[in-house]
Formats: C-alpha cells, structure tokens, sequence
C-alpha cells in the first residue's frame, strides 16, 4: 500500500500565472520535485509546469527572456484531485512520473499537495528529515505554575540553552473532564484528585497562553502546543499554531486525533502507555488520513526507570511508520536523550524547569537549564559524530597523524639509480611520509630513477613507471612562489623558477644559523610563514586572555621577526612578509562576540610591542575548526569578513587570505563565499590557495574539493597584481613539492 502524505502548506508548490519564468525556476528549486503548480489571482489552479517545460522553452528560443510570464508556457492539461475524494483514489494516481496529486476544492480552487510517502515533516521553517539536525523541544507544559512571569522566564532560558521549540498544554478542564474537572470531587482516587488540583491552580488563560506564544515568536523560538481537548485545539486554531503534538494519552483518542488530522497540520505523537495494536491502530488512522506525523517513542512513568525506557523500540517505531521518529523522555537526566539520536530519534522532548523542588510531578523529571544546554550540546557533537556510515575519505586530523604515527617504505641500503628493487632491500620505517608499507609489490622488481639512500624516504615518482609528470615552466600574472624548509629548499626548486619562497618554519628551525644552508646571494624573493607551535606545546596566541601566555607569544614571534631580518641578506627581498597565525582558538566552543572584541585589543596591543623594523606583519585568515596538530580547536579570530576589514583599517595591516581556510569559515557560517573575497579585495598582500570541503576539510589538492576556480579567478582578477600566492597543499611537499607543482600547473589556467 502507498503511505500518502497530504500538505495544506502550499506556498513552496504554487505560482502565479503572472509571475515570471525565473521565480517559478527558483521554487522549482526550493521544492525539489521539479514542478511547480499555477494559479490564477482567485487561487484556481490553472496549469502546471516542469524543469522540463522550461528547457523546451529555453532551447527553443532566440532571445531567451526569463521574465516572461509563466502562463506562457505552462501546461495547461494536468492530473488533479479533489480534496474530498478518498485516500484510495488518490493513491492510484501516483506513478513513477507523478511525484505529487494537486487537490481542488469544488470550485478549482487549489487547497493542498498530495505526496506518495512522507519524506520529512515541516514545522514552520523547519523541516525534519534524516539529515537534518535533530529538532529539540523545551516542554514547558504547566512547569510556570501559573505563573506568567515564570512562564517568560523559562522561554528565555530555553532559548539560552538551544532548545528549537518551546512547549505547552492547553485543557478546558469542563470539557476534559466528565466531573467538569472539579478538584474536591470525593469520587477520585488520590492521584486523579492531586493532578486536578495542580491543574486548577496552574491552568493559564487563553489569552495569556496567547501572549506566551507571541512572547515566543518575539524572542526567536517557535512555540507549540498540545491540546488535550476539541475546545483546547478550536482556540489554538484560531491562534494559528503551525503544528500540534498529541499527548500519550490521547494517542487511542480517535475523536481528537481526526480532528487533529483535519487541521492539516504536522502531528508528533508520544506513543507513552499504549500497546503495540494501539499504536498500528492509530498510524493506520493517521496514514490512511494523509497525515503528516511522526512518532515519539515514550514512557509514561514520571520518572521512568531506565530498565523500562526500552530504547531500542525506536527501531520498531520507524518499521511501523515508516516515517520520522523521536523520543519523549521522562527519565531523569539526558543521557538516554543523546543515546536516542544516536539510535535515529530526530526529535527530542524533555521537560524544563527552574527548579525541581518546586510543586508539580513534571519538574521532578525536568531538565535545569545548564542540564538542557548542556543535553543540546551533546545531542549536535552525536549528530556530527554519525556522519555518513560510509568511510571514504581520512579526516584532516588522521592525515596529520598518518604521517606523524605511521610507515612508509624505505632502502635498509643504498640503492643506485638503475637497481632492480628487491623486497629485501625495503624496510616500513616511521613517519608515514612516503609509500605505505602495504604497497611494496608496486615497487618491487622496478629500476630506481636516481639513487636512493639507506632510510630515505621513497616515492613512486623514484621508480621507473611511477608518478606523473608534470610542467617546469610556470607562468602567472602575479609573483609566485613554494613553501619550503631550509632542508628541502634547494630539491624544491631544483627543476622550477619560483619568484619566491616562502618558508614554513618549525619552532626548531629558529635556532638554526642560516649560514649553514646559504652562502650566496640569490636572485629570488622570500616570506616567512611563522611557526604555530613552539617549545612546550605553546600554541602562539597573541590574543591570549591568560597575559602570561599573550607575553610570551610575543617572545616568540620577535624571535621570528628576528630570524628574518637576518635571512635578508640571502634574498633581494627588502622587505619581507611574516604571516601569522595570530590565535585566538579556543578548546571548547567559539567565544561570545564580547570577548572577541577583547581578543582584538589584546591582538593590536600585542603586534604593538613587537619591534619589526624592516619586515611586514600579515595575519592569515583562519578556518572555523583547525588542526593543531591533531586535535581540533575552534577559531575564533579572522574568520568573519566583517571584523577582518575592521581590524585592518583600524591598524593598517594586510592580511594573508588563506583561500581554504576561508571557504570552510563560510560553509561553516553559511556566508557566500565570493562575497567574502570581495570584501576582502583591498587588505590582501599575499594568499595561500588550496581547494576545500566542508567545514574542516583544508589543504586539498585544486578540484578535489568544493571551490568554484572559476569564479574565484574572476574575483581575484581585482586583486593588486603585486599580492603574490603560493599553493598551499596538505602534503605537497612530499617528494621535491610534487603535489605544490601539480596544483602550480592547475592554477595557470585561473590564476
């Protein structure tokens, strides 16, 4: 049988017929389902169009004008139904070429969209699907005592602590109960007795239920309600609440939940204290009713004891709906919340509170705010941790320790250029720099290329049929350069003519003498890439709060500053550049907008005591999650264009703008990424260019992650032609910058 899903929210599904070809293109977009449904100005439908219609019309055209109107070209003749007309009808409409039934009332009028299956639900902008973050409710419910007040309180504070949605309930306690809700009714047992005392006292009126949701739209959360009767769910209908959740209780109310599903609206439904065949009988009731809903996997004891939580009856929940699932928890804490995500709930429910000591049964099982934040906290570190399920690639930190922890093959002799290699003469050696021991049949019983020393490190491109080729001769229409280390520095440009190198300094290489490794002059320009690490794990950090830590960041970087006026005299370089990862990265979570102002300040004061005479100072745009070696931080400094362009007019440096780095900062903030070079245009003296993906994945080789070169040339055509570059390539350096050259020769085409 097809589970059909019916959406009385048809704005993403319906035009016009006066609007133009490009607003219907972009809702064909929004929608995903390639049509698009037309209308006249008294909502009649009167047509339809598809990506495909557009194309004909886009082909057939000389001139093409996307602000014809779309009554134009639409199709006139279209499959519909009426609203009224059976599930079964409807469902024998759809086929493998019909993703969705347009629904009429009597009239033509266009009412709703018919789907095969429900795919995601949509609670006012959200929609919830298997990729999407998990959607968490702050349930209120009757925890403000009665009091309006408290009842703003705790919608502030679960705004503060991440909740997407705040919750309440709503009785008419006449019509709920059949003694008219009536608190010393003799007749009650204790409990019955207890609760509609609590719910007499506490019960708000409609029209403070009202105000609190208003308060809620006011403060950016989205409020929702549960109504616990047919009056309750009127009132709440003539508010304008985009979606309901049913109580546990009314989950085998079939009165209530047709009337629930005759809203329209998207239902999550508790399955608490119901048995397996009531909850069959009411997703049958639901399905067959073309509601869209999910299901909230419950217990009903308050507090539940973990041995009854029974979590892994998620799974059952899903096959019995096929649908969108979530877990409505009464259990103490939050832990079986996190393991709920983690088993596939997309909506999380738990009861908030300020204090659980307070009178009423729901705090006892309520969440404080800290407990909540912190529950939210952990909920999207496990959504993030799930990933795909598939292991394709190696995360930036496992490339890192790959090669720091791992092998590679090399000669336990010396091997002379014409040497058959023997397996014999291979041993797995650390670090992993080079050929994975596991490949040794690739290179055994080949010819070396060039002799090989005892322990160095060999590369395909050292054995006859390895490696690719690649140009000598670059040419670009600004200066260009390799980054390199005193050790590899003359290999690197051995067969290339760089008009610059820059060099990526460890903190070991501060303390060698430059003389040992020039003793001319060279006809190049040079930049120095300042280490980030330094003796004792100590990360520079120029924008440190601790002021000990700041201080000797300074140290650290004069150092460096030093080191550089006496490499001068190798180089034609007058004035060369030091770029600098400033700091700023915090271990735990990015820093309020205050504090980074105050690390700002504490940047410029820093930079203002270093003595750099003769050389230029360039902070380098960061990414939003770094490496450092191996373990992520969050940035917090030159990653929002904004503060960058701020920074630099108020103190006069250039940047150094790092092109991966950048891209996952506005994947991670979801900031267009072209805009954000433009911005940037005027500060730029020098840039690193990699490709990137994600939000952390940096350092790619060109075209193997998300960057579009193509219009990225474009933007930095407008760049000063002096702002020089480098490819900076996770691993480029690997074998005389093999990788930095094949990335040189990909660039010459946009560069």
């Amino acid at each position: 049988m097809i589970i059909m899903v019916i959406e009385h929210k048809i704005t993403d599904f319906n035009i016009n017929q006066q609007e133009n070809i490009k607003n219907a293109l972009a809702k064909i977009e929004k929608n995903k389902y390639r049509s698009i449904l037309v209308t006249d100005d008294g909502g009649v439908l009167v047509g339809v169009l598809t990506d495909g219609d557009i194309r004909r019309w886009f082909i057939a055209q000389t001139n093409v004008d996307f602000f014809t109107p779309v009554s134009n070209i639409m199709n006139r003749k279209f499959i519909f139904s009426y609203i009224n007309a059976s599930t079964a009808r409807i469902q024998q409409i759809f086929s493998s070429e019909i993703a969705f039934v347009p629904l009429i009332d009597d009239g033509g009028k266009l009412v709703a969209v018919a789907f095969p299956k429900m795919t995601c639900l949509k609670i006012g902008d959200r929609e919830i699907e298997s990729g999407s973050p998990t959607f968490i409710i702050a349930e209120i419910g009757n925890n403000h005592n009665g009091n309006k007040d408290l009842a703003k309180k705790l919608i502030d504070l679960a705004v503060e602590s991440g909740a997407d949605c705040v919750k309440f309930q709503m009785r008419d306690l006449d019509m709920l109960y059949n003694n008219q809700g009536k608190t010393k009714d003799i007749k009650e047992d204790l409990g019955s007795q207890y609760t509609l005392d609590l719910l007499n006292r506490f019960n708000l009126p409609t029209e403070v239920m009202f105000e609190l949701f208003d308060y809620c739209k006011q403060v950016g959360v989205l409020p929702l309600c549960t109504p616990w009767d047919l009056n309750s769910l009127a009132k709440l209908e003539k508010y304008g609440m985009p979606a309901y959740k049913v109580a546990s209780a009314d989950l085998t109310n079939d009165e209530l939940l047709l009337a629930l599903i005759k809203t329209g609206k998207p239902l999550m439904c508790s399955s608490g204290m119901t048995l397996e065949t009531e909850i069959r009988h009411a997703v049958d009731l639901l399905q067959n009713n073309g509601a869209q809903f999910a299901l909230l996997h419950c217990n009903s004891t308050y507090p539940a004891p973990f041995k009854d939580v029974n979590l892994n009856y998620l799974k059952s929940l899903k096959e019995i709906s096929n649908g969108i699932v979530g877990y409505s928890g009464h259990e103490r804490g939050w832990s079986v919340a996190i393991a709920a995500v983690a088993l596939g709930a997309k909506i999380i429910e738990k009861h908030f509170t300020v204090d659980r000591a307070m009178e009423g049964n729901d705090h006892r099982v309520s969440l404080l705010p800290d407990e909540f934040k912190a529950m939210v906290t952990a909920i999207r570190e496990v959504e993030l941790s799930l990933g795909t399920g598939q292991k394709i690639e190696l995360s930036q930190g496992e490339v890192i320790n790959r090669e720091i922890l791992g092998k590679s093959l090399v000669p336990n002799c010396d091997i002379k250029k014409g040497d058959v290699i023997l397996k014999e003469m291979l041993s797995a050696k650390s670090p992993g720099k080079g050929i994975p021991p596991y490949r040794w049949p690739e290179i055994v019983g080949k010819t070396a290329r060039r002799d090989l020393k005892n322990g160095e490190v060999v590369y395909f491109a050292d054995v006859d049929g390895g490696g690719e080729e690649y140009l000598q001769g670059f040419k670009f229409s600004r200066p260009w350069g390799l980054p390199v280390r005193y050790h590899d520095f003359r290999d690197t440009i051995a067969d290339v003519k760089p008009d610059f190198v820059e060099f990526h300094f460890s903190y070991s290489d501060l303390d060698e003498d430059p003389a040992r490794h020039f003793n001319e002059n060279l006809s190049i320009d040079f930049v120095v890439h300042a280490p980030e690490l330094f003796p004792n794990d100590h990360l520079l950090d120029l924008a440190s709060l601790n002021e000990n830590y700041r201080a000797q960041s300074v140290k650290y970087l004069q150092k460096v500053v030093d080191l550089t006026r006496k490499l001068k005299q190798y180089f034609k370089t007058e004035k060369p550049r030091i770029i600098v990862h400033v700091g700023g990265a915090t271990i735990s979570e990015p820093v309020t907008q205050a504090t980074k102002d105050k690390m700002y300040e504490l940047l410029i004061d820093s930079l203002s005591q270093i003595n750099s005479d003769g050389v230029e100072l360039v902070p380098e745009t960061m990414p939003p999650l770094p490496w450092h070696f191996g373990g992520q931080r969050y940035h917090n400094l030159f990653i929002n264009a904004d503060e960058i362009i701020k920074f630099c007019n108020k103190t006069g440096y250039r940047i150094c703008l790092d092109v991966a780095h950048s891209k996952l900062a506005c994947n991670y903030y979801s900031y267009p990424f072209d805009e954000f070079v433009e911005k940037l245009l005027p500060h730029i003296t020098h840039l690193h260019i990699s490709d990137a993906s994600g939000v952390d994945g940096e350092g790619l080789q060109i075209h193997e992650g998300e960057i579009d070169f193509v219009s990225l040339s474009q933007i930095l055509k407008k760049v000063d032609l002096d702002a020089s570059f480098i490819p900076e390539i996770w691993q480029g350096h690997k074998d005389s910058g093999r990788g930095f050259k094949k990335a040189l020769e990909k660039l010459q085409k946009w560069i």
